[in-house]
């Protein structure tokens, strides 16, 4: 592909993503294939889609049940949280857009209630984000906090229809930036990680020739790694590295 193609690629492979979460975490194959039209992509490249949208739990014509990828720890959390949830105060239809109008109206005992109706919902949408790196109650936290912000945003909708889907988006983009943030902590850890193993192994080797523990400077002569480096490595792990002599002050 060429660069202006593969950006094109890469916005409506998120388009579909979010469309199937939208859609209960479930995507038609018809939809797939007429997003990427545009694309003309070969049918090798369109299982490659497909296979990419499998492997982040994604159900293709038919949905995937999103409780199958919850931890026991999370099934039981879920069990005992909903139990909470059943004793909140059950509302009609009617009853709903009622408080609705009067949540968009800037009511707060009605932007309350709504929150109420609404916690049940966060439970089902944190479902379609779990296994990605993210405890359940996080996400139903994050979503929560969302849900509890976003009642009191309604004033900008025209119907009362219309808040039930922005509830629902605040919600996932919540859920979503949840993930992305310890997905990038996670690549943080792993870095951190990185440098210092690195960092132990080459003075392991050193120590081994001297047979004794090396200084910072010697390290760094040694392998041309700069004394700073050297050393923010012994700090981020907690001054473990055996092989290195610690300097006093």
């Amino acid at each position: 592909m060429e660069a202006n193609q593969e950006i094109l690629f890469a916005k409506i492979l998120e388009k579909v993503r979010k469309q199937a979460k939208e859609q209960g975490n479930c995507i038609e194959r018809q939809q797939v294939e007429d997003a990427f039209q545009e694309l003309s992509l070969s049918q090798e490249q369109l299982a490659l889609v497909f296979d990419y949208l499998e492997k982040h739990k994604i159900g293709i014509d038919t949905a995937i049940d999103a409780e199958e990828f919850l931890s026991e720890e999370e099934i039981n959390y879920l069990e005992i949280y909903k139990k909470e949830l059943e004793l909140l105060e059950t509302f009609s239809e009617g009853e709903k857009e009622a408080v609705t109008l009067s949540a968009m109206a800037g009511e707060a005992d009605a932007q309350q209630k709504l929150i109420s109706i609404y916690l049940p919902q966060v439970v089902e949408i944190s479902k379609l984000y779990s296994g990605q790196g993210v405890y359940l109650e996080d996400l139903i936290g994050e979503g929560n906090v969302a849900l509890a912000v976003g009642v009191t945003m309604l004033g900008c909708l025209e119907n009362a229809n219309e808040a039930e889907g922005m509830l629902a988006k605040m919600i996932m983009d919540a859920m979503e930036e949840c993930i992305e943030e310890a997905g990038a902590e996670s690549d943080k850890d792993k870095k951190v990680l990185k440098k210092v193993n690195k960092v132990a192994k080459q003075a392991e080797k050193l120590s081994e020739e001297l047979r004794r523990k090396v200084t910072v400077e010697e390290l760094a002569a040694e392998t041309g790694m700069s004394p700073d480096s050297i050393k923010e490595a012994m700090r981020l792990s907690g001054y473990t590295i055996e092989d290195i002599e610690r300097m006093e002050g």
